[in-house]
């Protein structure tokens, strides 16, 4: 009998496998999970979609039927080895919100794109494994149709909190998660069960009230799904809740107290550069194009692409209250990006006197710039409405 029939015949020492060379690669835990994880997630997911709580997020409402089932996705997976990598920061990442004139970036996009680091592990993982059990495997990281977190509740390594996330009594909320589907059945761990109790710091922590109810979202009014999914102007009821966080947010995930049993993340690729932990918000308006390619290279936040990043940007610069940020707005006033050009005008609204705004408008009209776009216009008309100087 070759190795692979030897192993598969001795589910102990395949798991010992496992999870030996889990930690080598840098896994923090690792358990299994039934291919039928039951209806629960699914009838959460179709509820979250039919609220239209998940916004401008189309293929979640396109892939729906095979995101709702491990056996949606791969009728012939048998288990689901589901796999959890440590984020967690060294510092508390909420400090930065104090800095207004620096940007806050989320943790989890201090360092490398997490895709790109934990997919390569779990597809080292899933050669050796299928080279010792034998069957099919397929690797799958955030941006495949899978339930991630319902998987991992359903596998044990933690439970979905009241802020949607899963929590994990030995690494608290900093956690990304990975999965190996596999024609090769293994027995299935024990599903975690809640321990979130009576605790509210999640939900009272958003700062856009992005949560419904517990363990409910509403992704529209999430500071995340702002700053990184939407594609057009922050909405102006959001603009100050921001702050100054100009990719993600962490705040109901940093005040959650099981994160006091988390460590700090092991991982040098995920570890945070010195330059993103807080990075002057001057600095960042002065990137053109290239200088945002190449600073954010490697990086999940080059994904948004340059306008994005600028309005998210501008948005921190309008709530900062740093009058040293006004020529760096003012140049962006005529950037090629219409989603630049009004978050500009709404940043300097909040920086300038209406006179100078009614200054910098008649400039324009002068320099022969006619605005075109609808949004752009409608933030100058809201910035030039007559006000006490």
């Amino acid at each position: 009998m070759d190795r692979a029939g030897k192993d598969a015949a001795h589910p102990d020492r395949l798991r010992s496998f496992l999870e030996r060379e889990a930690l080598e690669l840098g896994f923090s835990d690792l358990a299994v999970a039934p291919p039928d994880i039951g209806p629960e997630a699914a009838e959460r997911l179709a509820r979250f979609v039919e609220l239209g709580r998940h916004g401008s997020m189309d293929w979640m409402e396109d892939t729906i039927e095979r995101r709702s089932s491990p056996r949606g996705l791969w009728p012939e997976v048998r288990s689901v080895i589901v796999l959890a990598m440590n984020y967690g920061p060294d510092t508390d990442p909420l400090v930065a919100l104090d800095h207004k004139s620096s940007g806050s970036v989320s943790v989890y996009a201090r360092n490398r794109d997490y895709h790109d680091v934990i997919k390569g592990r779990l597809k080292q993982l899933a050669g050796k494994f299928a080279a010792r059990a034998g069957g099919d495997v397929k690797v799958f990281v955030d941006t495949a149709p899978v339930m991630e977190k319902p998987l991992a509740e359903a596998a044990g390594l933690g439970w979905i909190g009241k802020h949607t996330n899963l929590v994990s009594r030995s690494h608290g909320s900093w956690l990304f998660l990975g999965s190996i589907f596999t024609t090769v059945e293994l027995e299935p761990d024990r599903a975690e069960t809640d321990h979130c109790g009576s605790c509210r710091a999640c939900l009272a922590a958003c700062p856009t009230d992005a949560f419904p109810a517990p363990y409910q979202i509403d992704a529209r009014r999430c500071i995340s799904y702002l700053t990184i999914e939407n594609k057009g102007p922050i909405p102006r009821q959001f603009r100050e809740p921001m702050g100054n966080r100009i990719y993600g947010c962490d705040d109901c995930l940093a005040v959650c107290p099981w994160n006091k049993y988390a460590r700090s993340a092991s991982e040098i690729k995920l570890t945070a550069r010195d330059d993103l932990a807080s990075p002057p918000l001057v600095d960042l308006l002065a990137l053109d194009d290239a200088g945002f390619r190449t600073f954010f290279s490697g990086s999940p936040i080059k994904r948004i692409g340059h306008g994005r990043f600028l309005r998210n940007v501008l948005t921190a610069a309008g709530n900062s209250g740093d009058k040293c940020l006004v020529p760096a707005c003012e140049a962006l006033l005529q950037d090629p990006s219409a989603l630049v050009r009004g978050a500009a005008v709404w940043a300097l609204s909040r920086l300038t006197a209406p006179a100078r705004m009614r200054e910098l408008a008649q400039a324009q009209t002068s320099a022969g710039w006619s605005e075109t776009d609808p949004d752009v216009r409608a933030e100058w008309a809201l910035a030039l409405e007559p006000q006490a100087d």
